[in-house]
């Protein structure tokens, strides 16, 4: 493929990229049984589209590969400093973050993002601070699985154990 193709199908492939964030939100709406039957695909098809289309691309065309993004902390928060409101428990907690896990690795964002979107369906006071340092607190004594630096959310993996 010359450059020229390469710039047409990755300009396309980043507008289908923009579009299945969009469809994203709103697959989250859905009961837990239509969001997997819809959200799995969507997510095995971004990864494939990020992971082996554009990477195609990448590897024959370096020179479009785009800048990386620098990492950015999205919260400092620790456990031993939340202050959960009383009508929540870590159980709790515990119980929303674990319906999330899967046995696949998934983003910290993506988790917590779900996570948050529950607590907002449920009229639930927490927020996605809590949620990353319950999720760090998690990883630091073993009973989940994470991969990378836990604080940046976009940048970091997690996954129920084996």
């Amino acid at each position: 493929m010359d450059k020229t193709q390469a710039i047409k199908i990755r300009r396309l492939l980043r507008a289908l990229d923009r579009a299945l964030l969009k469809v994203s939100p709103a697959i989250f709406e859905l009961d837990k049984q239509e969001q997997q039957r819809l959200g799995e695909p969507l997510w095995d098809f971004g990864s494939r589209l990020h992971f082996e289309m554009l990477e195609f691309i990448y590897t024959q065309h370096p020179e479009l590969r785009p800048p990386p993004v620098p990492p950015t902390i999205c919260s400092d928060l620790r456990w031993k400093d939340v202050k959960l409101p009383k009508s929540m428990s870590e159980a709790d907690l515990d119980a929303i973050i674990f319906s999330m896990l899967t046995s696949r690795r998934q983003k910290a964002a993506m988790v917590i993002g779900k996570a948050v979107t529950h607590c907002r369906e449920h009229n639930l006071p927490i927020n996605d601070e809590i949620f990353g340092a319950r999720i760090e607190e998690l990883a630091e004594s073993g009973r989940v699985e994470a991969f990378g630096d836990l604080r940046l959310w976009g940048h970091s993996e997690v996954k129920l154990n084996d």
